[in-house]
């Protein structure tokens, strides 16, 4: 028996995909930025600090989301269990939460990127 997804998991899901499809455009943005800052016109290479240190917390941040999700799952099982639902470990439930929760960080980010190298173009 097939699981069909619930409408709060397909609005997530619509959700993160919005936000992380628009990582091409936050690129295209940046890269006159940091060609600036690579033919030494800006000494500072602020954008470029700001890129990688914004890319190495996103994961940081979606690998403890994602962890603590799976940790919540696994607290719920028995629970679950008991009360006669299929565990979330079991029906893929738990993994669509932490990879929800891993991309939300990074989603955020990418908003974040676009809106603010868009005002500035």
């Amino acid at each position: 028996m097939t699981r069909r997804p619930s409408n709060k998991s397909i609005r997530s899901t619509a959700t993160l995909t919005g936000g992380l499809m628009l990582a091409p455009a936050v690129a295209a943005l940046r890269m006159p930025l940091l060609t600036d800052e690579a033919n030494g016109l800006n000494p500072w290479r602020v954008e470029t600090v700001r890129a990688v240190s914004e890319k190495a917390a996103a994961v940081v941040e979606g690998t403890v989301a994602a962890q603590m999700s799976l940790v919540q799952s696994a607290s719920r099982f028995w629970l679950e269990v008991m009360s006669g639902q299929t565990p979330s470990l079991w029906n893929g439930v738990a993994m669509e939460r932490a990879v929800h929760a891993a991309l939300r960080p990074s989603s955020s980010k990418v908003k974040t990127n676009y809106n603010r190298l868009s005002r500035k173009s």
